[in-house]
């Protein structure tokens, strides 16, 4: 297992985490432009329900809202990402490359015994399927930091490159990410990763919306794109989940996750730019927006001036929706670590699930993988490593 610890000095602020907006000045961003970064464009009636929805909004002073923070731990767990994990240690065991020979269809997932090509072939439009069990996400896109699924390995960098050079794993790859956005509602449309609504997005994305397990799914998702030569196909997805979360109110529970932790996959700062500014332009209510430039360089203008700093303590909710479950935080007994009540009850329901015994687990935090929760066990709390 790879240690990301060591020499390396952490960041202490989200500002150290986020180098999105460090190049940019107010003169990069020109009004009209589409800031989406990739070829779909809002439609004009999607242009004219957003604006419609600014009207009831300025009732609603910034001084009315209860100031808000972005999470230090997700932006951390990011930074360390997108920099390629800072003072990742080689295992010392053998590289077995078990994650290139799982998708070689050469051995099976484990613990369940599946081999990929069942998983590719007989699983695809089994929807109860894909969203009860919980320990194959680990083995069709694997990172470089363990996972719920303690029996899943961490990819290495010298496996990252002989699987990139590898046509056979690299085409059931496609298959796999092909397989999971059917299962979200969404299609593949080309090689270059741009996607759309599939047939069945009613009914997938209604689900979504409320199975927010999910999310830490997703981010697993975007990871591993990354990892494996797909960085690319990240922006198209992310922006067309903006684009149903904030313009078409189909996913109102997918916000938090895509500002906080999708977009934050991208490793190219443009490409975030360009994502945050569509988002900015369509949140609602505007002034609550947490993601654009520091309020230093916007002179204390929309964005900047409610999340600039953080004290490493997560904050409530950044999104409008009343209902969201982040409202309430849960402390980690002994460690002072705040996460959000939404990501306990993740990880209860996919330890709910049957993924007991996950005391052998890493240290390190992956996205929305990435808190620390308390269940209940016979009226006692016990502690539960981070997916």
């Amino acid at each position: 297992m790879g240690n990301l610890l060591g020499s390396f000095k952490e960041p202490s602020t989200v500002e150290e985490c986020d180098s999105t907006w460090g190049s940019d000045s107010e003169s990069d961003e020109p009004g009209a432009e589409d800031d989406s970064g990739i070829s779909v464009s809002v439609s004009p009636a999607e242009s004219e329900r957003a604006a419609g929805d600014a009207s009831p909004q300025p009732t609603e002073s910034p001084e009315s809202v209860p100031k808000m923070k972005r999470s230090f731990y997700a932006a951390r767990d990011l930074y360390k990402y997108r920099h390629s994990y800072p003072n990742y240690r080689k295992s010392r065991q053998p590289n077995e490359y078990r994650n290139l020979r799982f998708y070689l269809n050469k051995i099976p997932l484990v613990p369940d015994g599946i081999y990929i090509e069942e998983i590719l072939t007989k699983w695809r439009g089994d929807y109860d399927k894909l969203e009860h069990n919980h320990t194959y996400i680990q083995w069709l896109f694997p990172l470089r930091e363990q996972g719920l699924n303690f029996y899943a390995h961490e990819l290495t960098q010298d496996e990252i490159k002989e699987f990139q050079s590898t046509r056979e794993a690299k085409r059931r790859f496609l298959v796999a990410y092909s397989l999971m956005l059917d299962f979200y509602g969404i299609k593949l449309l080309d090689k270059s990763g741009n996607v759309a609504r599939a047939p069945n997005w009613q009914d997938r994305f209604r689900h979504l919306n409320e199975s927010q397990h999910n999310y830490l799914r997703i981010t697993r998702i975007l990871k591993s794109l990354g990892e494996l030569g797909y960085e690319a196909f990240k922006a198209p997805l992310v922006r067309l989940f903006l684009e149903e979360s904030l313009c078409r109110n189909t996913l109102p529970n997918m916000q938090h996750s895509i500002l906080e932790y999708y977009v934050y996959t991208i490793r190219l700062p443009a490409t975030r730019r360009r994502l945050l500014r569509y988002a900015r332009k369509h949140y609602r209510p505007a002034h609550a927006f947490l993601w654009g430039p520091p309020s230093k360089r916007r002179g204390g203008g929309v964005g900047g001036s409610t999340g600039a700093g953080s004290s490493g303590i997560r904050a409530p909710t950044t999104t409008p929706e009343p209902q969201r479950r982040e409202d309430e935080g849960v402390t980690s007994a002994g460690s002072g670590i705040i996460v959000s009540s939404h990501d306990a009850v993740l990880y209860q329901e996919l330890l709910g699930g049957g993924l007991q015994g996950c005391s052998g687990l890493g240290s390190s935090m992956a996205g929305l993988e990435e808190a620390l929760i308390m269940v209940e066990t016979r009226g006692e709390r016990n502690k539960i490593a981070p997916l």
